[in-house]
């Protein structure tokens, strides 16, 4: 296992704050990174493109030496006719971590490499991660079932297993975790990152309306319903955000996948993330809207309590 050495002395705990469409802006990837954990945000959120290059000044100039680095999201899809403009200003700005989504591109990858940044691939099965590796990406990210947003339905165990058969690189794990505990046990089964995305809905910094993340600490897992109907990508949203869309939940008919729409909703006139808001099966665990510090806080204190009571006790995030 490994975690970059550049990144291990700046964390308070091996987590990674998912990029969140619409929700993640600077100052929610600020305070992730001010309190110990990798932050991060679509490049997508940012628009126009002036008011991306915007953003990336702003964390190149407001985040120091001691924060942890933060990362971008790039959606390579061809549907993203921004991706290029978008990539020509993360090497600029020498982002530390690049984030890749829908598809896998040597190009991509040898452009973030040029400056030393660090690529980490999403994938959904053993599969995929085995073509981004082969691409160029340095590390993958498994959206194993129960993650919010697009989510694949393998479980954890399953595929984190079957990528260490093969892969020593870094990997972050997805899918249902929201405490420190969950953290921990990511760790245990090979992982090395955390990711948390939908936990981060609900903090102050995050750019979701109020009734999203008061939707959130109200809702558990049996909350969440799974659907390729919005965006033509299967995903995992909560089922209260659709019945306020006026449509049944048990009853969502199937979508087209060659109509993959990340902005219009796909089948329905209800827009994905706008109206039909994404979640992962693990927000059982959230109860308030926290502050994004008070909630890595709470994650680094159920972390460390989790290694004690395993025989563990408190160890420093360390690389190799």
């Amino acid at each position: 296992m490994s975690i970059p050495a550049a990144f291990a002395g700046r964390l308070s705990i091996p987590v990674i704050g998912s990029p969140l469409f619409i929700i993640s802006g600077p100052e929610l990837v600020m305070a992730q990174c001010r309190a110990g954990i990798i932050g991060s945000f679509p490049s997508l959120n940012a628009r126009p493109l002036a008011q991306f290059e915007e953003w990336l000044q702003r964390l190149s100039t407001e985040l120091g030496p001691n924060d942890a680095p933060y990362a971008v999201n790039l959606i390579v899809h061809r549907s993203n006719d921004r991706l290029m403009d978008d990539l020509a200003l993360c090497v600029k700005y020498k982002v530390p971590m690049i984030i890749t989504s829908l598809g896998a591109r040597e190009d991509v990858n040898e452009a973030i490499h040029s400056y030393g940044g660090i690529v980490m691939h999403d994938i959904i099965n053993n599969k995929f991660a085995k073509k981004a590796v082969e691409k160029g990406a340095d590390g993958l990210i498994a959206v194993a079932a129960g993650a919010g947003g697009h989510a694949g339905t393998t479980s954890p165990f399953a595929l984190i297993r079957e990528i260490r058969e093969w892969f020593d690189g870094p990997l972050a794990l997805s899918g249902s975790i929201a405490t420190g505990e969950a953290v921990l046990a990511a760790q245990a089964m090979g992982a090395d990152f955390g990711y948390i995305g939908s936990a981060f809905i609900a903090t102050q910094e995050a750019r979701a309306v109020q009734d999203y993340k008061d939707m959130i600490t109200q809702s558990e897992s049996s909350d969440i319903v799974y659907s390729n109907l919005f965006t033509g990508v299967h995903g995992n949203y909560l089922r209260p955000s659709i019945v306020k869309a006026g449509m049944d939940p048990d009853n969502l008919p199937t979508s087209d996948p060659s109509a993959m729409n990340f902005g219009s909703g796909g089948n329905t006139d209800a827009k994905a993330w706008k109206d039909i808001w994404g979640c992962g099966q693990g927000i059982g665990a959230v109860k308030s809207v926290l502050s994004a510090g008070e909630y890595v806080a709470k994650l680094v204190s159920e972390y460390q309590a989790a290694k004690a009571r395993i025989g563990l006790g408190p160890v420093a995030v360390t690389a190799e």
